[in-house]
């Protein structure tokens, strides 16, 4: 994690920002900006917790904060604590504890042990920008607070981070939703990630989510997510990777030859400069033949299809992921533009239409068949045409990518029909 100080600006610091305002020392809500506000924050938090009050964020401040970042705490258990004192004292509910504590008898607790403390706050933040950090980290706590989500890796990005996937489910019939092909889009993670949660908290209490119950849902259907797909791609674009990176460089290196797109806001691809979305094995040497013909000859910011298909270890990971799974429907998330394209080509896979019909009903979205320009060589291109079955491209909210963090609550609404209808419906596939 990044020493942070006054002057500093940057998702760090609106991550700072988050785990100070959900800790009770700062109340505005985060602007990336490490300013007098900010500053005397961390001075009283510091204080509190008895650091070298110095106002600059190292190591001890960020492993005080890191509670705030992950949703939990842990205490060690004295003579008489209950859930319910515990849940009082910590600003939580009974239900919360005993979700993260599924091994513990309440009426029981023996002194001495470990127990988890789920803070009341809901955990995924949708206020700042998200990065391959933010996503280490919000994962840890939702699989600590909800221990019925599995988790693991796909694979690796090209600078060695984490592929991560999460699963909620026990049941037979498998989907897929991915976001974050592109760095640009980020905003698409948190939409996967706070269904994630809500999802988790309606099956935890025996609710529903979108007049649908979640206990039936997660009995019949297995939901796979990888909402990262791209996390070198998403800190470049949001502005977590350190200008004197190696990688960094080589990317601004690649971006001269495109001087129209805005660097590194306008980053689409991976860190090799490479589309993802234009790299599986569904007509690539098309998709070539009509990026080239475009001006795109060359890894930059979007559009470079990559020397040969599957060259990327991010696109090859998600390749193999599916191929290891039997996955009935899978959503792919992308901005911007409130559209649902649902076919390849000539493919009409049974049931797909009538879905893609129901998600966008649910959405407000229209339904779309894909021009011709981006037809190819795409994730959902692949799976349709090797599986024939349903694949969607959910394009989300409207205007220029990146999309502003205050779209969020309104794709986040469009967007529960269609990530809940998705498990449902697979049902019928």
């Amino acid at each position: 994690m990044d020493i942070l100080r006054f002057g500093n600006t940057g998702p760090f610091v609106e991550l700072l920002q988050l785990a100070l305002n959900r800790s009770g020392y700062l109340a505005s809500q985060p602007d990336g900006i490490f300013g007098n506000q900010t500053r005397a924050a961390v001075l009283n938090f510091q204080r509190q917790f008895r650091l070298a009050a110095d106002g600059i964020v190292g190591p001890q401040t960020w492993t005080h904060l890191m509670p705030y970042i992950r949703g939990y705490t842990t205490r060690t258990i004295q003579r008489g604590d209950t859930f319910w004192n515990l849940a009082q004292r910590f600003y939580t509910t009974v239900r919360a504890i005993g979700t993260a504590n599924p091994s513990l008898n309440p009426s029981a607790l023996t002194p001495g042990s470990n127990i988890i403390i789920p803070f009341g706050f809901d955990l995924i933040p949708t206020n700042i920008s998200f990065t391959s950090t933010v996503l280490e980290n919000v994962l840890q706590g939702l699989t600590v607070r909800y221990p019925f989500i599995a988790s693991g890796s796909i694979g690796r990005s090209v600078m060695g981070r984490s592929i991560p996937y999460i699963k909620l489910g026990k049941g037979t019939k498998q989907v897929f939703y991915n976001a974050s092909h592109h760095g640009n889009e980020w905003i698409t993670t948190p939409v996967l990630l706070k269904y994630a949660e809500e999802y988790a908290k309606a099956y935890s209490s025996g609710g529903q989510i979108y007049n649908l119950s979640a206990n039936t849902l997660f009995n019949t259907v297995s939901l796979f997510m990888a909402p990262m797909v791209n996390p070198d791609g998403v800190d470049l674009a949001t502005g977590a990777l350190n200008p004197g990176d190696t990688y960094y460089q080589r990317a601004q290196g690649f971006a001269r030859s495109y001087p129209n797109i805005p660097f590194p806001t306008g980053w689409k691809a991976n860190i090799n400069g490479v589309d993802l979305n234009l790299n599986y094995p569904a007509n690539w040497e098309k998709a070539k033949e009509i990026k080239f013909s475009q001006g795109f000859t060359k890894p930059g910011p979007r559009d470079y299809v990559g020397p040969n298909v599957l060259s990327e270890p991010e696109s090859t990971a998600v390749f193999n992921f599916t191929q290891n799974n039997d996955f009935a429907l899978i959503l792919a998330y992308h901005s911007q533009g409130e559209i649902i394209f649902w076919r390849y080509l000539d493919y009409d896979p049974p049931k797909a239409r009538e879905i893609g019909e129901l998600f966008a009903k649910s959405s407000g979205y229209e339904l779309m068949d894909t021009p011709s320009s981006s037809s190819y060589a795409g994730y959902r291109d692949w799976f349709i045409s090797n599986y024939n079955r349903p694949g969607y491209t959910i394009e989300v909210g409207t205007g220029t990518n990146p999309l502003p963090i205050a779209q969020f609550d309104k794709i986040y609404r469009d967007n529960r029909g269609i990530l809940t209808l998705g498990m449902s419906e697979s049902l019928s596939i």
